[in-house]
């Protein structure tokens, strides 16, 4: 029995919305810290799986589910753009300088994590 892609990417999607949500909760109550660190943190870590899942399945022939589940519906539902968004323009009415920091670590760190998964 075959699977649509549409399931297949919300089982996905909605493991790693949970995921995020626990991860992110922990995280707050742990930094008690007006900094997002719970988006920061999943961010990060859902940049780095998302470069993990690309190097062992886009470098292999495998099954395009697999792609669907790991990497459109649980990366995507773990990561969160739209919240580090908001949470930068919240930040940005406080100070303009953790705001430049919460964007610029994210994207950095981000992009850094990535680059490790592939050449790991």
């Amino acid at each position: 029995m075959s699977l649509s892609a549409e399931v297949v990417v919300g089982v996905g999607a909605t493991a790693g919305s949970v995921l995020r949500y626990g991860i992110g909760s922990l995280t707050v109550r742990i930094s008690q810290s007006d900094f997002p660190w719970g988006t920061w943190v999943v961010n990060v870590f859902g940049a780095l799986l998302l470069g993990l899942i690309f190097r062992n399945l886009g470098t292999v022939s495998a099954d395009v589910n697999w792609w669907l589940l790991l990497g459109t519906g649980f990366c995507g539902g773990f990561t969160t753009f739209s919240t580090m968004s908001a949470e930068s323009l919240h930040l940005a009415r406080k100070s303009k300088r953790k705001a430049f920091i919460y964007l610029g670590s994210s994207l950095l760190a981000g992009c850094f994590v990535v680059w490790v998964s592939l050449i790991l």
